[in-house]
């Protein structure tokens, strides 16, 4: 899969991708990993926490490591930097995610290459929390331009 930039794609990772391990989880509110984690926790997405630092962040066990996640998960959703994504992505892929998310800053053509050779679908420079809030969220029904342009509520 190539790296999915427009929005009837990230529409569809958004609508049918409900599990997200979420690596590099801050239990700090005023982190952006908090604040878009927990966004997404009260829209009806289950979160998994990945950080050694932590058992537990927003009431849900945390986990050390990807790998260690007793279950499947649909997003991998990376908090972290750029020359850590290589590997996340081969965590990622052995876990058998669908998708593989950089967060805003963070662009990886290795890590990328990597992902979309598993078939996995791959986003970057984008956040989960802002791209939901955009397209799925309602930002446009309190007047702001989201981009979106449509006669009709977008089906999920």
């Amino acid at each position: 899969m190539p790296l999915v930039d427009d929005i009837a794609g990230l529409r569809r990772i958004l609508a049918r991708n409900r599990t997200i391990a979420v690596v590099g989880l801050s239990a700090n509110w005023y982190r952006p990993s908090f604040f878009a984690a927990k966004y997404l926790k009260d829209h009806g997405y289950r979160i998994v926490p990945v950080n050694p630092t932590y058992t537990e962040v927003l009431g849900e066990p945390c986990y050390p490591s990807i790998a260690e996640i007793p279950y499947g998960v649909d997003v991998v959703d990376c908090f972290r930097k750029p020359g850590e994504m290589v590997a996340l992505a081969h965590e990622a892929v052995a876990k058998g995610a669908k998708v593989l998310w950089m967060q805003l800053g963070i662009r990886n053509p290795e890590a990328l290459k990597i992902a979309s050779d598993a078939g996995l679908d791959v986003v970057w420079d984008r956040c989960m929390k802002i791209e939901h809030a955009r397209i799925l969220g309602g930002l446009n029904w309190c007047g702001v331009n989201t981009g979106v342009i449509s006669s009709r509520r977008a089906s999920t």
